[in-house]
């Protein structure tokens, strides 16, 4: 292995680029702090004078005390549903906690964010969360709190594959495939939504605060004409006693939560994929001098080779084609003990054997190339994959073309696609175009994807893109006869800037769940850790068919 060492110098330069990210990431502490608060202090009271815990208490109560859950889907909704008054965490909590050491996938409706009501983007949200349960072959506990589909936006979130209906779908395929299912009904459970907890494996509800039913009293009078209160439709008692649609009646939320934690804790061990792990061993340089090296200014080159340095263990790397295709780095690495393989995009100017420059964070056909080889060797051997993400995209040009860059970059995205290994992404700084793909955004299928505060995401740069827009504007204006002077241009090239600037944030993406979540650099070596130890619950690793890679 070879030991990178560190060129750091802490001048005046890094301590202002530290400033500048420590800065950033500040910023989304803070608003993710505000998010966390729900539909805000008022709302949690009332919530709590009901006779329940607020959501993320509940979640601290039902993981193991002293462990980290890992949220995914924090800013979910952030920024979106205005028109509406909002959605804080699109009003869903989700993440992967320990119970009795286990790892459980945990998805709580929060009942204090329109009372639980599903928007389009909880709905995603929910199937994220059933979808890492299904790749990781972990149980997924449900707390249920929810008034149902929020019906202002139901033509969003009804009828389509990728709907709410795919959820119960997956309730099936996922008993089907021995995914352990648990659903504690904690509040109102309606409509549609009731059958998320019923088929699950097994079904808890809330005495006087648990209801589940297909309709409501009030739907129920104006549509047979019987008059009844929700508690005697659907109440606890109605359930465990008559009916027999719920399993367990349970006085409050904290007898609940000590019920699912006593089911999950006699769940049987299963086999365990066994990926290679050593005794850990932390980097030999502080984690926090990566705040130094990221310039505020992202068309500046960098040594990535000094961000790898600070997060791979005793800062080894063992390089593959070290001296060809250097603008993406290939080498395997410990991080936390796991043996993993590391792709990652190289931000300095590099120099060819021919004596060639290369711009950082474009991907040439020589590494495009060398990276295919490289995903393909990690299938072979069965090592995980992380890759990090600061890549304007691949060249361009006659030169490129010529040299038949797009045969290489689709062999690059061909062994992505086909990767049987699990994947992790990390999104440094720049994700552009095509280069998103290559390396492993969120539509190749990571474990994880994660993003620093640094980072943005968009099909190009804010500039290129702000410019080719107003040049198309220009140009449709000049052929219906219009002439826009310079200064209207310059308003125009400007208002277009900050719009796409905006969608370029990684609060943008996370809103979206383009991304799992933005993290702190330092939580980097820990998510890859956690991810890799959740993924060896799954045996089942499809042989790897490298396909176009060989031609």
């Amino acid at each position: 292995m070879s030991r990178i060492g560190s060129d750091i110098n802490a001048d005046a330069t890094f301590r202002k680029y530290s400033e500048h990210q420590r800065a950033l990431l500040d910023g989304v502490r803070a608003k993710g702090e505000l998010v966390k608060m729900g539909g805000g202090k008022d709302a949690i009271e009332k919530h709590r004078k009901k006779g329940k815990l607020f959501v993320r208490e509940r979640i601290q109560k039902l993981v193991d005390p002293g462990s980290s859950f890992v949220e995914i889907g924090l800013f979910a909704a952030y920024g979106m549903y205005e028109e509406f008054g909002g959605a804080p965490s699109s009003g869903t909590v989700f993440g992967i906690g320990k119970i009795h050491e286990r790892d459980v996938v945990i998805v709580a409706n929060d009942a204090t964010v329109k009372a639980g009501a599903w928007f389009p983007i909880t709905c995603k949200k929910n199937l994220r969360a059933q979808e890492i349960a299904i790749e990781n072959r972990i149980p997924i506990v449900y707390l249920v709190d929810s008034a149902g589909v929020f019906l202002p936006l139901q033509s969003e979130i009804f009828p389509d594959k990728e709907h709410f209906g795919r959820i119960f779908r997956n309730n099936a395929i996922m008993s089907s495939m021995g995914i352990t299912q648990i659903a504690a009904i904690m509040g109102p459970c309606v409509a549609g939504g009731a059958y998320l907890p019923i088929m699950s494996d097994e079904a808890m509800i809330v005495d006087k605060t648990g209801s589940v039913f297909l309709a409501g009293s009030h739907l129920v009078k104006a549509a047979i004409g019987e008059e009844i209160e929700n508690e005697a439709l659907g109440g606890a008692s109605v359930h465990c006693e008559i009916s027999g649609v719920t399993d367990h009646k349970m006085k409050d939320d904290d007898e609940c939560l000590k019920k699912i934690r006593s089911i999950i804790g006699k769940l049987g061990k299963k086999p365990r994929l066994e990926l290679d792990r050593e005794v850990p061993m932390a980097p030999r340089f502080a984690g926090e001098e990566i705040y130094g090296i990221l310039p505020i200014d992202r068309s500046k080159p960098y040594d990535m080779y000094q961000v790898l340095a600070r997060i791979v263990d005793d800062s080894e790397l063992d390089e593959y084609k070290a001296g060809f295709g250097k603008t993406v780095i290939t080498g395997y690495a410990r991080i936390d003990g796991w043996a993993v393989g590391i792709v990652a995009n190289q931000r300095s100017v590099v120099k060819t054997a021919r004596g060639e420059m290369q711009v950082g964070g474009v991907i040439y056909g020589d590494s495009a190339d060398k990276a295919a080889r490289f995903i393909m060797a990690c299938n072979q051997k069965i090592i995980p994959l992380v890759f990090f993400q600061d890549v304007t995209g691949f060249m361009v040009g006659s030169r490129a073309e010529q040299g038949g860059i797009l045969r290489s970059g689709a062999k690059m995205v061909n062994a992505v696609a086909n990767s049987v290994v699990p994947k992790f992404t990390f999104i440094v700084g720049n994700s552009y175009g095509a280069g998103n793909y290559a390396m492993c955004g969120k539509a190749y299928d990571p474990r994880l994807i994660f993003a620093w505060p640094s980072a943005q995401i968009a099909v190009m740069g804010g500039k290129q893109a702000s410019e080719t827009l107003l040049s198309i504007k220009v140009q449709a204006a000049e052929k219906g006869g219009e002439h826009i002077s310079k200064e209207k241009q310059a308003k125009l090239l400007k208002e277009t800037q900050d719009r796409y600037e905006a969608e370029l944030e990684p609060l943008f993406a996370a809103a979206r769940l383009w991304i799992d979540g933005i993290i702190d650099p330092l939580e980097t070596r820990e998510r890859i850790s956690r991810g890799i130890e959740m993924a060896t619950h799954n045996t089942e690793i499809p042989r790897f068919n490298p396909g176009i890679i060989q031609t």
